[in-house]
């Protein structure tokens, strides 16, 4: 007489049909970079900062930098930090640049850590280990095509320079891996372009910019006439409600980083 035997992990794997997939991907996120522990202090800036510009920000996502607070002896008070930014309809993802403790205590309260580009190195030591598998995912991430960069009807290859010689539109989504993204059409205002480099635009630009996405400092952005919502370099940002400062507003301009300021000056100017 027969007996049936149970199925195996094995056999039922390769039978049931996949109910999900894990692909690599690559995102841009705002940092906060974090000068005080004070939570309320925290809250209050933030509010002053974002009352103009919440519509850029809203129900995004947040990695919060924690390099400036690596000399601290006292816990941060991660739960208070998470309210803090979730009141101000912002959506903390992640940590980095954060001490052993400090990595340990954002893991129990839910946040990953995020290794910040090419130039920094988290000290998450043992955490490190505790989340490999969080960190290999990101870092996947940052080295993987978004399915949009696929899908773009220019032709820019990973590590070269991108070219589009399109406008882009409102809603629009260009990306240039590894390269510089140089664009010959006018950005529109809600159009987005994204270079791991530097960023060439030989029209208006009027939508976001954002240049040296996997941490690049170095990076710059150009344009012929400068009339931009937004602006960053290596993940520091800037805002604009209504023109570029410094009467840099329609004209030939650059911007670029000294230290942690993103400064935009007239091209040609000398530096």
């Amino acid at each position: 007489m027969g007996v049936d035997l149970p199925q195996t992990q094995d056999a039922y794997a390769s039978a049931a049909a996949p109910a999900v997939e894990l692909k690599g991907t690559s995102f841009t996120l705002p940092v906060l970079r974090m000068l005080s522990k004070d939570v309320a202090a925290v809250e209050a800036d933030l509010k002053h900062r974002l009352a103009q510009h919440i519509r850029f920000f809203e129900n995004a996502p947040v990695v919060i930098d924690l390099s400036a607070l690596q000399h601290l002896a006292e816990p941060i008070d991660f739960p208070a930090l998470i309210a803090v930014l979730r009141r101000n309809l912002l959506i903390p993802v992640g940590v980095r640049n954060g001490t052993v403790s400090q990595t340990q205590l954002a893991l129990l309260n839910g946040l990953a850590v995020v290794k910040g580009g090419a130039t920094q190195d988290l000290a998450i030591g043992a955490a490190r280990a505790a989340s490999a598998a969080k960190v290999e995912s990101l870092r996947k991430e940052k080295s993987t095509a978004t399915a949009q960069a696929q899908q773009d009807r220019d032709h820019g290859a990973p590590g070269k320079t991108k070219i589009v010689t399109q406008p882009v539109r409102s809603g629009q989504q260009i990306y240039a891996q590894g390269g510089d993204l140089v664009i010959l059409g006018p950005v529109s205002a809600g159009a987005e372009v994204i270079a791991d480099g530097n960023i060439h635009i030989y029209a208006p630009l009027r939508g976001r910019a954002l240049a040296g996405a996997t941490g690049n400092t170095g990076a710059r952005i150009f344009a012929q006439s400068m009339e931009p919502e937004l602006l960053s370099v290596a993940g520091h940002f800037r805002v604009f409600e209504d023109k570029a400062p410094n009467n840099h507003y329609h004209k030939m301009a650059q911007a670029y980083l000294e230290g942690d300021k993103l400064v935009i000056v007239a091209l040609g100017t000398l530096e």
